[in-house]
């Protein structure tokens, strides 16, 4: 639990973080390439990265050697990172003008105005899963899950909960506008070999089709 920290902390979270992009980029190309299409696929920054000045270079090495097309790439930041970023919204909007979207993680944990919120070019919302795991019991997160929906709703941005465990979870998150998710409930982490097969078989709770918002 803590090998990121470390990481972080020694700064090799650079290294590994370009790694783990040219990876991530070179393995959707070839999905692509056998026939397999996914719309888009994520990965997290963090604020190390962001800082470093070559970030920007770099990145477009990547998507030149590995062929991968910038708007099929979605970077994931919380709140915490973005604000510790100095002239974060040149960079997110340069990231922006590269085809590159952009998500909010962790939504709701952080420390940002509404006015703060407002400016950033980010075009989906992540609940944090700590407002997830109890709402079917806990009335406060239950209504800061929905209050995170409405803002989303109200800024014409996507929203995704994190953590769904649970059909009944997904359910509730449906009812109350929420239809994208991720977490055990829909899949544990799998090597990318199995994710072609995992898909095609793959068939939603029917507690889930049966639900309407």
């Amino acid at each position: 639990m803590f090998l990121m920290p470390m990481v972080e902390y020694c700064g090799l979270i650079v290294v590994l973080g370009y790694l783990f992009l040219r990876e991530t980029c070179r393995q959707f190309v070839q999905w692509r390439e056998s026939g397999f299409e996914l719309p888009q696929v994520s990965v997290n920054l963090s604020v190390k990265q962001l800082e470093r000045p070559e970030f920007i270079d770099v990145l477009e090495q990547i998507l030149d050697e590995t062929g991968m097309d910038p708007t099929c790439l979605k970077f994931e930041l919380t709140e915490s990172v973005v604000m510790a970023v100095g002239d974060s919204f040149t960079l997110l909007e340069r990231l922006r003008e590269l085809g590159i979207s952009l998500a909010l993680d962790d939504f709701g944990t952080g420390y940002s105005s509404l006015t703060y919120f407002r400016r950033l070019p980010a075009q989906t919302l992540k609940i944090d899963q700590s407002f997830i795991r109890d709402l079917l019991v806990d009335p406060e997160d239950l209504a800061i899950a929905q209050g995170i929906i409405g803002l989303a709703q109200a800024f014409q941005r996507t929203v995704i909960a994190e953590g769904v465990e649970t059909a009944e979870h997904g359910s509730r998150l449906l009812k109350m506008g929420c239809h994208l998710a991720q977490g055990y409930g829909i899949a544990r982490p799998m090597p990318a070999s199995e994710l072609p097969g995992w898909i095609e078989n793959y068939t939603a709770p029917s507690v889930w089709t049966q639900t309407r918002t």
